[in-house]
């Protein structure tokens, strides 16, 4: 079996998806589930589009030990000192540099020629290999690139250094055929190939990002990069939770496999669609909801007598759980403390007795208390720390009635520690509170985007509500989960507020 590196980039260009707006402590905590998970290398962001961007790849850097942490840098000398500023401190750091191939990209966007694309490659490459020993060149839109040029390029890039060579389905356009006869071009003509990875990075605007990976690893891949549950620009990556899966399913066919840890797949799925939200639709493959349900009777009945017949994936193979109940209303803290680390958290003795008090207030309005649960409580005291000396909602009230104008009233506690109260209407419950919450609020607030989920099932589930917006012309998310609707709806909003003022203070 050959081995496939996985190239993780669910920090880099997943959080590119519309919408996706992480703060530090998310990204690290997924990038710590990713280690779990065994990636290869993971993109930590773009040091150099932002201030915070630059600080979340720093502290991941200082965080992770197995994996590679990669930044990524245009080909300029102020990307790469940025890049290696931030990953300087990574027990394996790799600076990843690109610049566009495609004709359309070199003339009508970086308005270069040929000749002098090849020199920058190859001055910034070898710039990059001053600095970090691991340096990554990506040929952007090279799907789309011409050949002979694509080939004359790598080969100059391999001489300054360069131990990795990505060749990206930037827009998505490419045929598995086309995409793996490019890397059987660059395997035969290209003489210095054998002293670098080549490397696949695949979108998929036409829906074959994964077929398209599979293609360049049969003709001399040997790292594939991707996202998990397919987030990223536009249509999204390859899905690499999928590539994995089949590779192990189908290994009487493909003789590839990866250092995943397959039942680490399900958790990593349900992070990163929680702290991004972006929720995985039912009918995903490996990770959806329906992925392991069977509603024909024909396909129940097959189950029944054989799972084999109609499953070809178990559910433990990639993590998913009975979910059944895990901790009731009488359960000490010392069962609290072995589920936590069950579920694969690392928590002080503080934050232990946070989650368990949030534990214990659930028991008493929800009879089952499920992984689902813990994971929503545990997750939101990780990653919410930064957010709780701002603004609180201490209470809130709405009048609905049919044949009425929906009204709220909210009262809040401001940073300063001064309450401040406030009524408004709306054509709806979730505005009449938006509305009041905005007037008790003197910035600028544009609500972009509203998500509603359940966690779990019942009419006791856990209701999860996503927001973005823009606070004085910053875009911001924010999330919040409640037995209430409302609840949920109105933490998240004010969550999102308190986000965008950590943000401006730093």
């Amino acid at each position: 079996m050959t081995q496939i590196k996985i190239f993780d980039t669910t920090l880099r260009d997943g959080e590119q998806s519309p919408g996706v707006n992480l703060n530090q402590l998310e990204k690290l905590e997924i990038a710590k589930q990713l280690e779990r998970l065994g990636v290869d290398v993971m993109e930590a962001g773009f040091p150099a589009s932002s201030q915070g961007d630059f600080d979340a790849v720093q502290k991941i850097a200082q965080t992770i030990t197995k994996s590679t942490v990669a930044a990524l840098a245009r080909a300029n000398k102020n990307d790469i000192d940025r890049a290696w500023e931030a990953i300087k401190d990574a027990k394996k750091p790799r600076i990843h540099v690109f610049i566009a191939t495609s004709p359309i990209h070199m003339q009508d966007k970086l308005k270069k020629s040929p000749e002098e694309v090849v020199l920058i490659a190859e001055e910034m490459v070898r710039y990059a290999k001053e600095k970090c020993t691991d340096v990554e060149f990506s040929a952007e839109d090279a799907s789309r690139s011409e050949l002979p040029f694509l080939a004359e390029i790598i080969e100059k890039v391999i001489a300054q250094g360069a131990t990795v060579v990505n060749l990206p389905d930037t827009v998505g356009y490419t045929t598995p055929k086309e995409y793996g006869e490019m890397f059987k071009y660059m395997k035969e003509h290209v003489p210095n190939i054998n002293k670098v990875d080549l490397s696949t990075h695949c979108h998929d605007d036409l829906g074959m990002a994964l077929a398209n990976s599979i293609a360049g690893v049969q003709n001399g891949a040997t790292q594939v990069e991707g996202t998990i549950n397919g987030i990223g620009e536009r249509a999204g990556n390859v899905a690499l939770e999928e590539l994995a899966v089949t590779f192990e399913i189908r290994k009487d066919f493909y003789s590839f496999t990866t250092n995943f840890i397959l039942n680490e797949i399900k958790r990593t799925s349900d992070i990163i669609s929680k702290l991004t939200g972006m929720v995985v639709p039912g009918n995903k493959a490996i990770v959806g909801r329906n992925a392991f349900a069977h509603e024909s009777g024909i396909h129940q009945d097959g189950v029944l007598k054989n799972a084999q017949t109609y499953e070809i994936i178990t559910p433990a193979l990639v993590g998913v759980t009975s979910n059944s109940l895990v901790l009731g209303k009488h359960s000490g803290r010392h069962a609290f403390k072995d589920k936590i680390v069950q579920l694969g958290f690392e928590l002080s003795e503080d934050k232990v007795t946070e989650a368990f008090q949030n534990f214990k207030l659930l028991t008493d309005r929800k009879k089952e208390v499920t992984d689902d649960d813990l994971f929503v409580i545990l997750m939101d005291i990780q990653t919410d720390v930064q957010t709780r000396s701002q603004y609180q909602l201490e209470a809130f009230q709405v009048h609905y009635h049919s044949t009425d104008v929906p009204t709220a009233h909210v009262t809040l506690t401001t940073p300063k520690g001064d309450t401040v109260s406030k009524q408004d209407v709306g054509n709806g419950s979730v505005e009449a509170l938006y509305n009041t919450i905005e007037h008790l609020i003197e910035e600028k607030i544009e609500l972009t985007d509203f998500t509603l989920s359940s966690i779990g099932k019942g009419k006791d589930a856990l209701a999860e509500v996503h927001v973005n917006m823009n606070v004085n012309n910053q875009a911001v998310s924010g999330r919040a989960t409640a037995q209430d609707v409302l609840e949920a709806a109105a933490n998240a909003f004010i969550n999102a507020i308190n986000r965008a003022f950590v943000t401006m203070k730093k």
